[in-house]
């Protein structure tokens, strides 16, 4: 199954940066900058193929002895191939937007292209999205064709087994339920139709988790369809199909819910007055200070005005008021680092964006024409978006 993650934002993509690798998981390559890596599930999925595959490569080619697992084993790897390939059609459409692919990875239920940024466009969406699974029904149809040219033998039961999978593949990955590639198609026709996209979201998520419930109940229709009872491995099978459509369906449905919380968050509205003093004032006159302007926040300027520092609240309120005669306020004071300066504009999905790319205690917020507004407590940020919430 294939799944690209990107319900974060619709503002554009960051700036790549350097990869951390998920714990669990081998870097194989790369595709067009972009790491592939394989997950230890991956392994077990491929001997589990290997063991299912190989009766019937003894049927095909009797006398192999042992090395029937290892062919079983090399159709494993090369229908992961195909799911690699099905990927890498998402990681290349998402780059023709602009935006970064930071991973591809093959997991257990098959893959996950791991897109940075949402689709600004439901167009946008829409052609992420639904490259993968024709590029896996074209893979089935190529493959479908060389039935009638390849010669009986080994060959032709790894032809037969990719044109199969990649065609059932294809066809699944367009159910319409997140976080199919289906469930994307159906987010991207709802948000064009009503330009909304948070009830895109929400209609894909719920249709996901319908699609989990049937995932889950297959095993009951099982003979009836295939006319074979459903065994053991079909059951299993089916459980964590469901649980997985189930869970990630249920993560972008919360996500949705929370995003509705996030045009409450606005910078201007949450910034506190600040007073900005000389960085070696002592740190009693410059609350004592504060206190008469009134002001929420201290910045410490050079003597030319140039802020240099945020005073951190946390370490003002652990300095004893005995000492803080005796202290430089800049001993309290956080150097304004790159990311700790914003825009006073930013708002909702902007605002926690830049705020994730750099995480603070406190930001300095700055007008177009680079003159101090105030400053931003993260701690504030995260009680607005409460309160939004439990409205």
């Amino acid at each position: 199954m294939s799944e690209h993650p990107s319900e974060a934002s619709r503002t554009p993509p960051r700036p790549p940066r350097p990869p951390s690798r998920p714990p669990g998981t081998f870097k194989v390559g790369t595709i067009a900058g972009s790491d592939v890596l394989v997950t230890s599930s991956w392994f077990l999925i491929a001997a589990l193929i290997a063991w299912v595959v190989a009766p019937r490569v003894d049927e095909v080619s009797p006398g192999l002895g042992g090395l029937k697992y290892v062919a079983g084993f090399a159709f494993a790897v090369i229908l992961y191939l195909s799911v690699l390939l099905h990927e890498a059609s998402h990681a290349f459409m998402a780059r023709h937007y602009g935006y970064h692919v930071s991973s591809i990875t093959l997991h257990f239920l098959g893959g996950a292209t791991a897109i940075e940024g949402e689709a600004r466009t439901p167009r946008q969406e829409l052609m992420i999205a639904v490259v993968g699974p024709l590029t896996s029904l074209a893979v089935g149809a190529a493959a479908f064709g060389l039935w009638f040219v390849t010669p009986d033998g080994l060959l032709l039961m790894a032809v037969e087994g990719l044109a199969g999978a990649n065609l059932i593949v294809g066809v699944l990955n367009l159910v319409p339920g997140l976080p199919l590639d289906g469930g994307r198609v159906l987010k991207a026709a709802i948000w064009g139709a009503t330009g909304d996209m948070l009830k895109g979201t929400t209609v894909a998520a719920w249709a996901g988790r319908m699609t989990a419930v049937a995932a889950l109940a297959w095993p009951l229709l099982q003979e009836r369809v295939l006319g074979r009872p459903p065994d053991v491995f079909d059951i299993l099978l089916a459980a964590m199909v469901a649980m997985f459509l189930w869970t990630a369906a249920t993560s972008a449905l919360q996500s949705a819910r929370a995003r509705t919380s996030l045009p409450s968050l606005v910078a201007r509205r949450l910034a506190r007055r600040a007073l900005a003093v000389p960085d070696d004032l002592p740190l009693a006159e410059a609350v004592r200070r504060a206190r008469e302007a009134e002001a929420g926040s201290l910045i410490t300027v050079t003597g030319t005005g140039r802020p240099i520092g945020l005073v951190s609240e946390a370490a003002l309120v652990a300095t004893p008021e005995e000492r803080r005669p005796w202290v430089a306020v800049s001993t309290v004071a956080r150097t304004l680092e790159p990311g700790m300066s914003l825009p006073a504009g930013l708002e909702g999905e902007q605002l926690v964006r830049a705020m994730s790319d750099h995480p603070a205690h406190e930001y300095l917020l700055l007008e177009d024409d680079g003159t101090v507004y105030g400053v931003l407590s993260a701690a504030d940020v995260e009680l607005a978006f409460r309160q939004a919430r439990g409205r």
